[in-house]
Order: structure tokens, then sequence, then C-alpha cells
């Protein structure tokens, strides 16, 4: 059964290229090495063997096309004489979340301490209501025990 049932396939047909277009684009290619080589051997022998070097990676389709693709990096492995411990490594997103987590924390306590905060502004309050009670029943314990002393003082005599 053919590509897509019965009804058969609606994608587009296929693309042939003119063998003639091929052939002139070989030929310029062939041209531009050619002029490339006769560079090359003006050049410095290093020169050109990091040119060989290039071409020499670049087989197949890559060598025709020029393609900058950031995502494609190619991952050098790295000795373990060449790695430099003493370098501070990059944080993740989930470390440095939680160090920022840890400082806002530390601000937020700095504050409260020091009373600028509006939970620290409610305590506080709440602590000099509980403070003057407290004084208050106090002062009545002591007029009631000063009270009770002065009547059984009256009592003895």
């Amino acid at each position: 059964m053919p590509r897509g049932g019965k009804k058969g396939h609606k994608g587009r047909g296929k693309q042939f290229n003119n063998p003639e277009e091929i052939e002139r684009q070989m030929r310029a290619q062939r041209e531009r090495e050619e002029s490339g080589d006769a560079e090359r051997e003006s050049e410095s022998e290093e020169e050109s063997s990091s040119e060989d070097e290039q071409n020499q990676k670049r087989n197949g389709v890559q060598g025709l096309i020029e393609i900058e693709n950031p995502n494609r990096i190619s991952q050098k492995s790295k000795k373990a004489t060449e790695v430099d411990v003493n370098t501070p490594r990059e944080l993740s997103r989930r470390e440095r979340e939680e160090i920022e987590k840890q400082k806002a924390k530390e601000r937020y306590m700095k504050l409260h301490l020091e009373g600028k905060t509006d939970q620290a502004r409610a305590d506080l309050a709440r602590l000099a209501i509980i403070k003057k009670q407290r004084e208050e029943a106090a002062r009545k314990r002591e007029e009631l025990r000063k009270e009770k002393e002065a009547q059984e003082a009256k009592s003895k005599r």
C-alpha cells in the first residue's frame, strides 16, 4: 500500500538537481581548491599544515557547506594534569537559588533582630502589652501583700 493510505501521499514531489548545474558547481569547487593550493605553496609550512588539518577534518558534505551551529560543540576531554582545581567552578541554577535563599533568610533575620520588619514590630508591641500587664499584676500583688501585713500588724497589737 502506498504511503498515505488509499488516497496516496499528499507531500511534495521529489526534486532532482540538474546534472549540468552539479557539473558547474564541481568545476567551481575544483578551481577554488587549485587556487587555494597555489596560495598555500607561497605560505609557510606551519600555516599550510593547519589548513590541511582543517580540510582533513571536513569530510563529506561538511567540506561543501559552511555551517556555524552553536549547539554543536565538540567535547574536548582534558587530561588530569590540565585540570585546574583552584579555579572556581560555575554553580548550577539550583545551587545559586539555594545560596540566594539562604542570604535572603539571613538578611531577614538581621532586620528582624533590629526590629525593622513588620513581624518584629508586631512581636515587640505584643511583648510591651504583656510586660505592662505583668507590671500591673505585680503592683497589685505588692499592694495586697502590704495590706495583709498591715492587717496582721493591727491584729497583733
